[in-house]
């Protein structure tokens, strides 16, 4: 792992694979950097610098508990902050699920890579919370309150990931929605898993971007990002850069 500062000074972390062009990957709600590292390897394989962040209160990264530091937008900051830290002109992005929403962020706050990979993520949580946001933030809730986490239940499975309840809370409170799609005019991919029903907007997510395309991919939110149909869309989509 490597780190370097964010806008306000917070260490934030990040890894790499391969080299060659560039592909900075965001990871989803919850999650950390490792959890790409499998299709990291394969998208090495085929030319790609993988740079791989932890997410602010996330992973290796700071997750401090003041409120203060998870102002609006403050993901995107965060990845702004790392691209130019490492120097990045010409590069491709990628996120999944919540990594998805970062990915779009950067587009519509300027950022301009080659190509954009948004997978796991629909339109509705784009435009506005959604109920989920909700569900998440209650659990996250019933975990500091330090209530028994029911196996199968959404506060059960945070807990299986060992991030820290009060930070991610915080976090869930920094989104942004993203109304100006239409202006974002990188050429995106946005790939869904076949039993993905949470994220079922995902086509329409494809049609409101201008050079949006959209792939479905066999799995479920939580399979479909290792399945290797996910890596070979992408690697297929970015070749075309």
């Amino acid at each position: 792992m490597e780190s370097f500062r964010a806008r306000d000074d917070r260490e934030l972390a990040w890894r790499e694979v391969g080299g060659g062009r560039p592909l900075v990957l965001f990871h989803g709600f919850t999650g950390s950097s490792r959890d790409w590292l499998g299709p990291a390897a394969v998208l090495a394989e085929h030319g790609h610098r993988v740079i791989l962040p932890d997410l602010r209160g996330h992973g290796a990264s700071a997750a401090p508990h003041d409120p203060a530091a998870y102002p609006p937008d403050v993901l995107a900051d965060d990845g702004l902050a790392l691209l130019d830290h490492l120097g990045l002109d010409d590069y491709d992005l990628g996120g999944y699920s919540y990594g998805g929403r970062v990915v779009l962020r950067l587009l519509a706050r300027g950022a301009r890579p080659g190509r954009a990979v948004v997978a796991g993520q629909g339109l509705d949580a784009i435009r506005r919370t959604t109920s989920r946001t909700g569900v998440y933030h209650d659990a996250l809730t019933a975990l500091i309150d330090g209530e028994p986490a029911e196996p199968g239940s959404p506060a059960y499975w945070m807990h299986q990931a060992g991030g820290d309840p009060v930070a991610l809370r915080h976090v869930l409170g920094t989104h942004v929605p993203t109304t100006d799609l239409d202006r974002i005019t990188t050429p995106t991919l946005v790939v869904v898993g076949d039993e993905d029903d949470g994220h079922a907007t995902a086509g329409e997510l494809a049609a409101a971007l201008p050079n949006g395309r959209f792939a479905r991919v066999p799995g479920n939110h939580f399979t479909a990002m290792t399945g290797p149909e996910l890596t070979a869309a992408m690697v297929e989509f970015l070749a075309q850069a």
